[in-house]
């Protein structure tokens, strides 16, 4: 964290939000050296900026101003440089300046289109719901990472999925949101009304566990899916499947998804090491 400290304030105050989200990922500040890649680490500190507004702010006009603010930032950076302190840390990469703006733009765009959305029908609703935020920005991620004809099918979905967990995570905070972390199909399977998310109960557990399997199931199926992953992303998606697991086999799965804290040690360490190297064979 040192070489990153010394970065100007502003640039990391935002690093340091990304680290509160994902405290996992300073295991992986050893092998993306802060001082050659800055970047790398402020599009991962980006990608928190756009969540935080898409998901995080519960008036849709509020949200669809910031991310308003976004989409000017975001297309006009190429020729002004940038007026954000992530901006200005991104587009002083030479990599930033070879794609194109569209590419920029198509996860803020993404996101303002989803503000209203409302709770899925059912599992494969709310991937199809979610995914378009997350491929655009798993698009951009891994074209900057590993070049503009990288395929990001996996990465894609690995963002997505990892989405919805941290949804589910929110439960009780989002009982009372439009948008539902359960879809509709698993709340009238298990009789649960959306006053009853934020009580404990054997339907409620059941419904959490049955969403767990889901996504279970569909992670098994991300890690065939074509591309590579980010050092970010991997060692994200490793944690991911990690407090899933850990869920599933609990007897209050929503304990044990709201009191995560990271395990850490070698394993990540291997994790985040072995993930470098693959990306480092890629010529950064």
């Amino acid at each position: 964290m040192s070489d990153i400290a010394a970065s100007p304030g502003a640039l990391q105050s935002y690093v340091d939000k990304w680290l509160l989200i994902q405290p996992y990922q300073r295991v992986a500040l050893a092998f993306v050296d802060p001082r050659r890649y800055p970047g790398h680490i402020a599009l991962a500190a980006l990608e928190q900026e756009l969540l935080a507004a898409a998901y995080g702010i519960r008036e849709p006009q509020v949200a669809a101003t910031k991310l308003h603010w976004w989409a000017e930032e975001l297309a006009g950076a190429a020729d002004s440089g940038g007026r954000h302190p992530l901006t200005q840390r991104l587009f002083a990469d030479d990599r930033a300046h070879a794609l194109p703006t569209s590419r920029w733009l198509a996860p803020v765009l993404a996101a303002t289109a989803q503000l209203e959305e409302g709770t899925a029908a059912d599992f494969p609703a709310q991937l199809a719901a979610a995914a378009p935020l997350h491929d655009a920005f798993a698009a951009l991620e891994t074209a900057w990472w590993f070049g503009a004809d990288a395929p990001c099918q996996r990465a894609a979905r690995c963002a997505t999925l990892g989405h919805l967990l941290h949804a589910l995570r929110r439960l009780q905070d989002d009982a009372g949101r439009d948008r539902l972390p359960l879809p509709m199909a698993c709340l009238a399977r298990y009789g649960l009304s959306r006053r009853e998310l934020d009580q404990a109960g054997t339907a409620r557990t059941q419904a959490i566990k049955a969403q767990l399997a889901d996504l279970h199931a569909a992670w098994r199926e991300a890690a065939r899916l074509p591309g590579p992953l980010g050092v970010f992303r991997a060692l994200e998606s490793r944690h991911h499947v990690a407090l899933m697991r850990r869920a599933e086999r609990a007897a209050e799965p929503l304990a044990v998804l709201q009191h995560d804290s990271p395990r850490g040690g070698i394993g990540d360490t291997f994790a985040a090491w072995r993930a470098a190297r693959e990306w480092l064979r890629s010529g950064p």
